[in-house]
C-alpha cells in the first residue's frame, strides 16, 4: 500500500485514553471520508476539556497552539482543530505556515452554501453565547437564526454510539431543539459540537422537516482536503496582509520557553 501523500494532524479536546473509544470512532469516520492520498491522524488533550468555563477554552488554546507549531516541525500538512468553539484559531493561523481549519468555521460556511440562514444546536446552554460571539466574529451573524442547546453530559453521548434506545432519546431531544429553528428561518442545521456531529453521522442524510443536518466531521475533512489542493495550485492558503500576519521568530521562541 502507498503511504499517504499528506498527513493532517485533527486536534480533538477530549483525553486520549479516558475517551479512547469516542477517538476510534472519530478516527475510523475520517478514515472513511478521506480522500486517497489523505491521511487524518487524531489526537486528544491532556488536560482535555472537561469544564464547560471560557477559562478552559483559553487553556485548551495555549494547548492547542504549542501542539499546532509541534505539528508543522513534524512535518503534517494540515492542521484541523476539532473543536466547535476553536479556540486559538487566530492565533494558530498566524503561527504556523500549514493550512489550520476551524471546525465551526469550516461548517458554518460549508452550511451557508446549502441554505440561506442557518440554526445551530449545541450540547449545553452554557455554551449558546460563546457561538453568538464565534458567528459575530466571523461576519455571519444575519445569516445565522439563533443557536439552541441540547443538556447533555459525556457518559449519555458515549451511550448513544452503542444503546439505540439511548440513541433514539438524543434523536428525539436534538429534534426538538432544531423546531424551533425551522420556524425561524433555519434551512440548514449544524450540531455545534464534534460529539453530536459524530453521533449523528450514521444517518445520511439526516432530514428534518427538509432541513439537511450537517455531518460535520466530513465537512471538515473535505474543507482541510480543499485547502490542500488549493495551496498546492495557489501557493496561497492564507492572507498575512492584517488579521493573519504571521507572528515574529521571536513571538513564537517566547510562547514555546513559556510551555517548559
Amino acid at each position: 500500500m502507498a503511504e499517504p501523500q499528506s498527513r493532517i494532524w485533527y486536534q480533538s479536546f477530549v483525553h486520549p485514553v479516558a475517551q479512547a473509544p469516542y477517538i476510534e470512532r472519530l478516527q475510523a469516520l475520517l478514515d472513511q471520508v478521506a480522500a486517497p492520498g489523505m491521511r487524518f491522524e487524531v489526537h486528544g488533550l491532556d488536560p482535555p476539556d472537561h469544564a464547560f468555563h471560557p477559562l478552559t477554552e483559553f487553556r485548551c488554546a495555549h494547548q492547542i497552539i504549542g501542539h499546532a507549531l509541534e505539528a508543522e516541525k513534524a512535518g503534517y500538512h494540515a492542521y484541523v482543530i476539532g473543536h466547535f468553539q476553536e479556540p486559538g484559531l487566530l492565533e494558530i493561523r498566524s503561527s504556523v505556515d500549514i493550512p489550520v481549519i476551524g471546525l465551526g468555521e469550516a461548517n458554518l460556511l460549508a452550511a451557508l452554501t446549502m441554505g440561506h440562514r442557518v440554526g445551530l444546536v449545541t450540547i449545553d446552554p452554557i455554551f449558546i453565547p460563546w457561538h453568538e460571539r464565534q458567528v459575530r466574529q466571523h461576519g455571519l451573524a444575519d445569516r445565522v437564526v439563533g443557536t439552541a442547546a441540547l443538556k447533555m453530559n459525556l457518559p449519555s453521548f458515549m451511550k448513544a454510539f452503542t444503546d439505540e434506545a439511548a440513541y433514539s432519546t438524543v434523536r428525539a431531544q436534538f429534534v426538538a431543539q432544531v423546531k424551533p429553528l425551522i420556524a425561524a428561518g433555519a434551512e440548514v442545521i449544524i450540531p455545534a459540537g464534534g460529539l453530536p456531529m459524530l453521533l449523528f453521522a450514521r444517518e445520511k442524510p439526516f432530514l428534518i422537516d427538509d432541513a439537511p443536518v450537517l455531518n460535520g466531521i466530513a465537512v471538515v475533512a473535505k474543507a482541510t482536503e480543499m485547502a490542500l489542493a488549493l495551496r498546492s495550485i495557489t501557493k496561497v492558503f492564507v492572507s498575512r496582509r492584517s488579521t493573519y500576519a504571521k507572528a515574529p521568530a521571536e513571538a513564537i521562541a517566547e510562547f514555546l520557553a513559556q510551555r517548559r
